[in-house]
């Protein structure tokens, strides 16, 4: 009969227990070293990676792409139409023949200077003394010259001038400054009812021109500063 001893037991199974740490640390070993392998991935070197899209584009993509602008402009700047400006000389001319016609405007004067044309219209028939309104015959008469104005491309302005006497209290003008763009705006105004379509340009000289005159009779000086000038630019209307 044999007698087993209980210590043998304990030292055999004793082993294989332990073995599987062996395994364990194994896998932990191999599992750090991927996880460092991804992390060493996980940091890239923009200027390697940015030599190897170039090298990958020149091999695989020869050629380059070449982009093209977008439209910006909405329109074809070629089809636009621009408008002329009439020439003065002419102008001159068809308003000369045009005035004459009319009670009013055949008292006016045209003088054509070397960059603008110029219709002097005489105050004391457009407007009372020391007032800016005007009466219907002279609405009438500046809407017959509006109508000879409104289909040329020229700018246009109108300036108002007065002479040296000072505006009563009754006129409602503190002094002839306001006087003379009042009268310029009226006289604009109108012109604009008559189908002159772009801004027109109005400016008060009150008398700071009046020394400019010719030399003649007095009454007639201070009629001709009471006037209201029609100017017409050789520049197209409407731009900057």
């Amino acid at each position: 009969m044999v007698v087993e001893d209980p210590n043998d037991g304990m030292e055999q199974s004793g082993t294989p227990k332990a073995a599987w740490m062996v395994t364990f640390a194994d896998l932990v070993s191999l599992m750090l070293t991927f996880f460092v392998m991804l992390f060493s991935m996980s940091s890239l070197q923009m200027d390697e990676w940015d030599a190897m899209t170039d090298t990958l584009t020149q091999t695989l993509n020869p050629g380059k792409l070449k982009t093209v602008a977008a439209q910006t402009a909405e329109f074809n700047i070629g089809t636009i139409f621009r408008r002329q400006a009439t020439d003065l000389d002419y102008l001159s001319g068809v308003l000369t023949r045009g005035i004459k016609e009319d009670e009013l405007l055949k008292n006016s004067k045209i003088m054509q200077l070397d960059d603008r044309l110029i219709v002097a219209l005489p105050g004391d028939l457009l407007f009372s003394p020391g007032r800016a309104e005007m009466p219907d015959e002279a609405r009438s008469a500046l809407f017959v010259l509006g109508s000879l104005l409104r289909n040329v491309g020229n700018q246009i302005g109108v300036n108002g001038h007065t002479d040296p006497l000072q505006p009563g209290e009754s006129s409602g003008f503190a002094s002839n400054w306001e006087l003379s763009l009042a009268r310029a705006s009226a006289v604009a105004n109108a012109l604009r009812e008559s189908g002159y379509t772009d801004d027109i340009l109005a400016y008060g000289y009150a008398e700071s021109r009046y020394h400019q005159l010719p030399k003649m009779d007095e009454v007639e000086r201070a009629k001709l500063g009471r006037r209201v000038d029609v100017v017409v630019f050789p520049t197209v209307g409407g731009e900057d």
